[in-house]
C-alpha cells in the first residue's frame, strides 16, 4: 500500500437513529423531548435522526401518515390545534437549530402517496377494482361523493397556493352517497393507476386515502416545490420516503432530481419498500437514477426467523438480505416502528435476540445502521416494553463509532456460536472482536492481529468477566456466554472510560 494511501484519514462511521415510536404520547411534546435529547446522541455516536412525519395529519393524534397537508408543519389551525401530534413548528425549529448546532442531521419522513382528512365531497366519475387485484374493473362507471376537496382554510395560500380536487388523485375508498367503502379509480382524461410501481394487488397504486395523481403536472409540481421549501425551511440533510412502491417511480426520480439540484447533491434518501424479495429490491434500485437507500427488510425477517426458531444457524443470518447483495444501499434495522406488535407488517424480534442482531447491523462493515427509538427508551401502547439490549444499546452505539474500523473477518464455522472481528486501521487502531452464540456458551480463536499482540482485552457491555490477552501471532482465545454477545476491545484503547455508557432512557420522565 502506497505511504500516501495509507496515512488517509478513516471516514467515521455514521449512525442514524429512528426518534419516534408508533405511540409516543400525543402531547405536542416530543419535539422538545428530542431537543433535549440530542447532545446524548451526540455523545454515543449518533450522526442523524429520522424525525416522524410531522406534516399537518387529519387527527390531532395522527401519527402523520394520515397526511392532510405537507405545508402546515405545526403553524395553522387546522385538524383540531395549531400543533401537530409531535409538537408546534416553534419547537420544531428550535430542534432543527439545536441539533445543527450539534453537528446532527435530519431526516424528514415524507408521506407523498396520498392525503387523508379531505375539508369537502366533491362528484367524480368512478369504477370499482377488486379489492385484491386493483387491474380488473367490478362495476361499471358510476358517480360517487369522494372526500377529495382540500382546501387548507387554516393557512390559505401561504407557502402554496394549490387546492386539491377530484382530478388531483387516481383512487379513493369511500362513497359518502352511500357510505360504501371500496376501492374506487377516478376516471377522466389521462387517469389510471401508475404503470411504474409494484405489482402487489396487481398494481400497488392505491394504498390509502385519497391517492395522489403524480401523472398530473400540478401535483408533481407542488410536490416538488414542498421537497425544497421544507429542507430549506428547517435546514434537513435528507428524506425517508414512505411506501415507494406504492407511487410513481417516475415521479420518484424527478423528485429526487430537483431536491438535489435545488439543495445539493448530498441529500440523502432512504426508502420504504417492505418486501422480503432482495432482487425486488435491487431492481428497483437499479430503476433508479440515483444513490438512494432502501431499508433491509430481507435482513429483518432473517432475524426475526432466527429469532423465534429454536438453535436457528447463525451462519445463515446475512443470507439474501440488501445488506449481503447491495451494502451501499441499505439501511439496516432491528425493529422500527412499522414492524411494532400490532402494525401491518409486525416482524417480531425476541427480545434475547435484539443484543446479537444490533451487534450485527452495528459493528460489521456493511450496511447504514438504524437503531429504533422504542429499543432506546422502551415502547408504550397497549404492548408496553423496556428498552432493549437489557439497556446496553446505547453502548453497542458507542463501540461502532469509537472501534469497528478496519478490516472484518468472519469466524462462523459453528451454528450457534459465531464471530467477527475488525482490526482497526492506522489512525483508529483499536478494533473489535465480537462474539454471540444462541444457544450454549461457546468460544473461538480469532486474530486480530499481531499489531495488538501482548493487549488484554475486555467486554465493553460488562457480560463476561475476565481477560482475553492477544498472543504473539494477533491471536485471542474469545468467550461468550450461553444466548448473548460480548463486544471485546482492548481495555486500554481510547474511550474506553466512557463505558458502561451512562445514557438516560426515561425520556418521558417518570
Amino acid at each position: 500500500m502506497a505511504e500516501e494511501d495509507h496515512q488517509k484519514p478513516t471516514p467515521e462511521n455514521t449512525t442514524m437513529f429512528q426518534g419516534f415510536e408508533w405511540n409516543v404520547p400525543a402531547d405536542n411534546g416530543h419535539w422538545k423531548r428530542l431537543t433535549a435529547a440530542i447532545p446524548a446522541y451526540k455523545a454515543i455516536g449518533i450522526d442523524n435522526v429520522w424525525l416522524p412525519p410531522g406534516c399537518k395529519a387529519a387527527s390531532p393524534e395522527g401519527n402523520g401518515y394520515d397526511i392532510y397537508d405537507l405545508y402546515d408543519v405545526g403553524e395553522f389551525d387546522q385538524k383540531g390545534q395549531p400543533a401537530t401530534k409531535w409538537g408546534s413548528k416553534e419547537d420544531l425549529l428550535e430542534l432543527c437549530r439545536v441539533s445543527k448546532e450539534h453537528g446532527i442531521g435530519l431526516y424528514w419522513d415524507a408521506v407523498l402517496n396520498h392525503k387523508a382528512g379531505a375539508d369537502r365531497v366533491e362528484r367524480c366519475r368512478v369504477v370499482e377494482v377488486d379489492d385484491n387485484d386493483r387491474t380488473k374493473e367490478a362495476s361499471e362507471p358510476y358517480e360517487i361523493d369522494g372526500w377529495l376537496g382540500f382546501d387548507f382554510p387554516g393557512r390559505g395560500e401561504k407557502y402554496s397556493a394549490m387546492k386539491y380536487h377530484w382530478e388531483h388523485f387516481s383512487g379513493t375508498d369511500w362513497n359518502q352517497e352511500n357510505e360504501k367503502k371500496a376501492i374506487y379509480k377516478i376516471l377522466g382524461d389521462n387517469k389510471g393507476w401508475s404503470q411504474t410501481v409494484a405489482d402487489e394487488q396487481g398494481n400497488a397504486d392505491y394504498m390509502m386515502f385519497a391517492d395522489l395523481d403524480y401523472s398530473h403536472p400540478e401535483v408533481e409540481e407542488d410536490v416538488k416545490n414542498w421537497g425544497v421549501w421544507i429542507t430549506k425551511e428547517l435546514g434537513l440533510k435528507g428524506f425517508r420516503l414512505d411506501a415507494v412502491q406504492h407511487f410513481s417511480e417516475r415521479f420518484t426520480n424527478s423528485w429526487v432530481d430537483n431536491l438535489r439540484e435545488q439543495c445539493g447533491d448530498d441529500m440523502f434518501v432512504v426508502g420504504e419498500y417492505w418486501t422480503g424479495e432482495t432482487e425486488e429490491m435491487a431492481k428497483w434500485l437499479g430503476d433508479m437514477n440515483h444513490k438512494f437507500s432502501l431499508y433491509d427488510a430481507p435482513l429483518l425477517y432473517n432475524f426475526s426467523q432466527i429469532s423465534t426458531s429454536e438453535k436457528a444457524d447463525l451462519r445463515k443470518v446475512l443470507d439474501n438480505s440488501l445488506m449481503q447483495e447491495k451494502p451501499i444501499n441499505a439501511v439496516t434495522v432491528v425493529m422500527n416502528h412499522d414492524t411494532q406488535p400490532g402494525q401491518t407488517v409486525a416482524t417480531p424480534v425476541e427480545g434475547f435476540f435484539k443484543p446479537l442482531a444490533y451487534s450485527l447491523i452495528l459493528l460489521r462493515r456493511e450496511g447504514y445502521p438504524c437503531p429504533f427509538y422504542g429499543d432506546l427508551y422502551g415502547m408504550k401502547g397497549e404492548n408496553p416494553e423496556p428498552p432493549s439490549c437489557g439497556g446496553k444499546l446505547a453502548d453497542i452505539v458507542l463501540a461502532r463509532k469509537l472501534y469497528a474500523y478496519g478490516s472484518q473477518e468472519d469466524y462462523w464455522d459453528d451454528a450457534n456460536c459465531i464471530g467477527f472481528v475488525r482490526r482497526g486501521t492506522w489512525d483508529k487502531p483499536f478494533g473489535v472482536a465480537c462474539l454471540m452464540s444462541n444457544a450454549e456458551p461457546g468460544q473461538i480463536k480469532m486474530a486480530v492481529g499481531d499489531m495488538h499482540k501482548g493487549e488484554r482485552w475486555t467486554d465493553v457491555l460488562g457480560w463476561e468477566e475476565g481477560e482475553v490477552v492477544i498472543d504473539d501471532e494477533g491471536y485471542g482465545l474469545f468467550k461468550c456466554p450461553g444466548v448473548s454477545v460480548i463486544i471485546w476491545v482492548n481495555k486500554d484503547a481510547e474511550g474506553r472510560e466512557k463505558f458502561p455508557v451512562n445514557f438516560d432512557s426515561n425520556i418521558y420522565g417518570e
